[in-house]
């Protein structure tokens, strides 16, 4: 199935390919969207495939781009292309997404957006352009899109579904950093012998030798380019010269070859028009023309002569005949060369209209170092970077430095370069340039700039326990120099500590918390501080010390009045310490706050955590139905980043409570497993307790007791240390040593004195209650109840009715037993607590009273059929959100969320959201 020509002729062979491609149309006519990648080498017929697809798709909007090799730092730049035919529908937008759009493209000024931010506007602009008629997009040379735009598209086609949209790429294969790898691919192959004799009798009119023929046949492997350009290179006189003449070089340098022996029969003047296009990536013939002008030639012939060549034509845009032409003659040419061009086109571009092309052509055109130059490209990388282009600031900015000629200010723009790279993923290649920088000098502040993107990066390359010595040493230096970005250091440096917990060697939350004490504290001191000085006390001097500090920032924290980036920033720190301050309510509101700020900023660095931090709440609260979707949200985003480690962890944190030793064995190897595990020992503790749970649960109370002692092993993690000292007492108590929880008891009969909540105090008298006989035992597990019944921990509330009611059995008072074991088990039932539920069942038995199986939440949903996505979107729409507000949570469009719920009134026979609730039974 190629093409003779540019011409939209008739194609050959490629019939499984067409069918394929036609059947993706039908289907994005009928409602459904589509992601595809073509790959193939250059010149396999990837292009032609995308014609074939615009010809053949006249139900639909069609729109097509395509990469350019010179646009490839320019952030945003094929994004913005595929966009601009839909502009009129920015309005349409929610406002975070259509203000993501506007920055990125720069349209208007603001907070650079987080990509994924951007990846969802473009979701729901592509949604809304298909809503009339369907929309293919046809992205040609896909492998020189500028990473971000790159990033962006693959994240648009990972979550495209019923939006009537399809994104086929072509991508010119071997490619490095493909970004497009996740998506489902075609490969295109050569032609068969037959398609390939018939194209090649095509494209050879008239009597051709058979030598030649065959040789040809050969040498082109059914690559139709080679196929159509190898020809013309030989006459049936000349095929031994020209078979001696190949050589062992891939294919396309051979075509290659074949294109610039026709760029040297042209005039220089011709020769020069064509590396002048070649060197623009836009394509504008006019700028073309007064680039031209610059160098002296006449525009009128040599562009004919180019023409006639069959190297390109000139039209309102400029237009190679292949890629491989602009690739081979920009690749031909001598240094010189290219900079005379590049220097011509400089000149030629406005720098009002398009100063980011104009500074980047006048580095290429840059013989030696130049501040002017310099100076040029250090504002391109401020406008990139204001659009979110990180990436692409990083490539300014290291080019910048490259041609800065004054030695401190290459260190300042080396030193900014490496800070975009690492904002822009590229942790390796940030560490890299940070390394270049000890030949450079700097200022203090910029050591301690540099010093704190190594740490950054390495956290994010590494483990936290890699980055922590880094951040600490940062955290320092900054202190006489910048107070603010001393404090937020400190925090990053905390959070480091706490993740590592028990695995660093050298530097550990010890001396975290003591750096931070040692530090200037402001007179009026922000919720920030107190929440710093709070947990270094708690670790370096006692709870009873720092808790109350924690309780101010908290109470401070719960009225609001700090900026989105500083809820970002603060607010995971902030429900990680009310967890451990035992302040249920403040964890609750600050929980659900963080995830609302991270969704509407599109903020996939904190989004994952605060899921976690939410879905442990949940489960407290016995809301395990809501768990199940903030799991199920957490494997959505793990599609979206490439990364399934939240979701397993969230699933450790749901499954022990149901009893399913199965799913949450599974979910403890799957991340202890998981590579990003390295340097974090608060997940080990997480896995640990995870297991007391669901062995305690089950009643395997010497399990639950191996693994409670691991959990708690390690108090100054924070948190689950402490709840695993909860599951130690009652697995103590109940294996006949409860001499082993003596320690657990007075711990946490300590912080419920300093902090006294209902939460703490119920607890303290829960664990009191387990390790006490007699009347004591009853008034500690009296007042468990009593404390625990005025919050909303309603998990450990049914817990404690439990185990009242197996001391009750356990005195012989059978009736009361009775009464309270039925309270736990209907409790634990409706909670979905399926193994503590039977535990309560067998315990009633023992009783003498009759039990029959409850339904849970989880069999609710098994019985309604139910997919996770499907019962995640069901709970969201039955909680008063909007299509879009849907799909802003899940990272799909509206049109998806949609599709969605007229498969659950499906499933659940209703016809109205309204009834969602009901249908739930919550």
């Amino acid at each position: 199935m190629e093409r003779l020509d540019g011409t939209r002729g008739r194609l050959v062979g490629r019939r499984w390919e067409r069918t394929a491609l036609d059947d993706m149309v039908t289907a994005v006519a009928g409602g459904r969207s589509a992601a595809l990648v073509l790959r193939g080498e250059a010149g396999i017929g990837k292009t032609a495939l995308l014609d074939y697809v615009g010809d053949h798709a006249p139900a639909c909007q069609v729109v097509r781009v395509a990469g350019i090799e010179a646009e490839a730092e320019l952030a945003f730049g094929g994004l913005n292309r595929l966009c601009e035919p839909f502009r009129k529908h920015f309005d349409r937008l929610p406002v975070p997404q259509r203000s993501a759009l506007q920055t990125a493209f720069g349209l208007s000024a603001g907070t650079p957006a987080d990509r994924f931010l951007v990846g969802l506007a473009v979701l729901s602009l592509l949604a809304e352009a298909a809503t009339r008629q369907p929309l293919v997009c046809l992205i040609d040379d896909a492998q020189w899109l500028d990473r971000i735009s790159a990033q962006t598209l693959s994240f648009v086609g990972r979550r495209l579904l019923a939006e009537r949209v399809v994104l086929l790429f072509a991508v010119r294969e071997p490619v490095v950093g493909d970004a497009l790898a996740d998506l489902p691919a075609l490969r295109i192959e050569g032609l068969g012998d037959h398609d390939a004799r018939t194209l090649l009798a095509r494209a050879c009119p008239g009597r051709v030798d058979d030598r030649v023929l065959d040789r040809i046949l050969a040498e082109s492997r059914g690559n139709p380019l080679a196929l159509l350009e190898l020809p013309r290179e030989v006459t049936a006189a000349q095929v031994t010269v020209w078979t001696d003449r190949l050589d062992d070089q891939p294919l396309a340098g051979q075509i290659e070859k074949g294109f610039l022996r026709r760029l040297r029969s042209l005039s220089p003047g011709a020769q020069l028009l064509v590396l002048l296009a070649a060197a623009d990536p836009v394509g504008d013939a006019a700028l073309l023309r007064r680039a031209a002008v610059e160098l002296n030639i006449d525009t009128v012939a040599a562009g004919s002569e180019a023409q006639a060549g069959e190297l390109l034509t000139i039209g309102t845009m400029v237009r190679f005949r292949h890629p491989l032409v602009r690739s081979a003659v920009y690749k031909s040419a001598t240094t010189l060369q290219r900079r005379q061009v590049h220097r011509a086109l400089a000149e030629a571009t406005d720098p009002e209209h398009d100063p980011d092309r104009r500074a980047w052509h006048l580095a290429s055109a840059a013989g030696q170092p130049d501040e002017g130059v310099a100076a040029g490209l250090e504002l391109a990388a401020t406008r990139a970077r204001a659009r979110g282009g990180a990436a692409a600031a990083a490539a300014f900015l290291d080019r910048s430095a490259e041609l800065t000629p004054d030695p401190r200010r290459r260190g300042s723009r080396s030193l900014a370069a490496a800070q975009a790279k690492s904002e822009a993923g590229e942790f390796g290649e940030a560490l890299e340039l940070l390394d270049d920088l000890a030949a450079l000098p700097l200022t203090k502040r910029e050591h301690a700039l540099a010093e704190l993107v190594r740490g950054r990066s390495l956290f994010s390359f590494r483990s936290a326990s890699a980055g922590l010595p880094s951040l600490l040493g940062a955290a320092k230096q900054l202190e006489p120099l910048d107070s603010a970005l001393a404090t937020e250091t400190y925090r990053d440096a905390l959070y480091a500590a706490l993740t590592a917990g028990r695995l660093p060697d050298e530097v550990g939350v010890e001396q975290v918390a003591a750096a931070i004490l040692a530090m200037r504290r402001p007179a009026d001191p922000a919720c920030s501080d107190l929440l710093l000085e709070g947990v270094s006390r708690i670790t370096v001097a006692g709870y009873a010390q720092g808790a109350p500090l924690v309780h101010r920032a908290l109470a401070a924290y719960r009225t609001g009045g700090f900026s989105p980036a500083d809820g970002l920033g603060w607010l995971p720190l902030a429900c990680r310490l009310a967890h451990n301050t035992w302040e249920f309510d403040a964890w609750s509101t600050l929980s659900a706050r963080l995830v609302e700020l991270a969704v509407d900023a599109g903020a996939l660095a904190v989004l994952p955590s605060a899921l976690l931090l939410r879905l442990s709440n949940r489960v407290y609260a016995g809301d395990l139905a809501a768990s199940d979707a903030l799991v199920a949200q957490a494997a959505t985003l793990g599609e979206v980043t490439g990364s399934s480690f939240f979701a397993h962890y969230g699933a450790m944190v749901v499954e022990p409570w149901r009893g399913d030793e199965t799913r949450t064995q599974q979910a403890i190897d799957l991340i202890t497993s998981d590579p990003l595990l390295r340097g974090e020992g608060k997940a080990l503790t997480a896995t640990e307790w995870a297991a007391a749970v669901l062995y305690n649960g089950l009643g395997r109370y010497d399990e639950a007791l191996l693994a409670a002692r691991r959990g708690s092993a390690y108090p100054r993690e924070l948190g689950l240390s402490t709840w695993s000292m909860v599951e130690l007492v009652e697995a103590a108590a109940r294996s006949g040593v409860p001499a082993e929880a003596t320690e657990a008891v007075r711990h946490i009969e300590n912080m419920a004195a300093v902090s006294g909540t209902d939460w703490v105090r119920g607890t303290a008298a829960y664990v009191g209650a387990l390790v006490a006989d007699g009347p004591v035992a009853e008034q500690r597990y009296r007042e468990a109840i009593e404390f625990l019944e005025r919050t909303d921990v309603r998990m450990l509330t049914a817990r404690a009715y439990l185990v009242y009611g197996e001391w009750l059995r356990s005195e012989q008072r059978r009736g009361e037993a009775r009464q309270r074991l039925r309270q736990a088990y209907t409790l634990l039932s409706d909670l979905g607590a399926d193994g503590f539920a039977e535990r309560a069942r067998r315990e009633l038995a023992a009783a003498g009273a009759v039990t029959s199986a409850r339904a849970t939440g989880r069999r609710a949903v098994d019985a309604a059929s139910l997919t996770a996505q499907e019962m995640q979107i069901a709970r969201l729409a039955a909680g008063g959100l909007t299509n879009s507000e849907i799909g802003a949570q899940l990272f799909i469009s509206a049109h998806t969320a949609e599709w969605h719920l007229r498969k659950v009134f499906g499933k659940l026979g209703i016809r109205s959201r309204r009834h969602i609730a009901s249908k739930l039974g919550n």
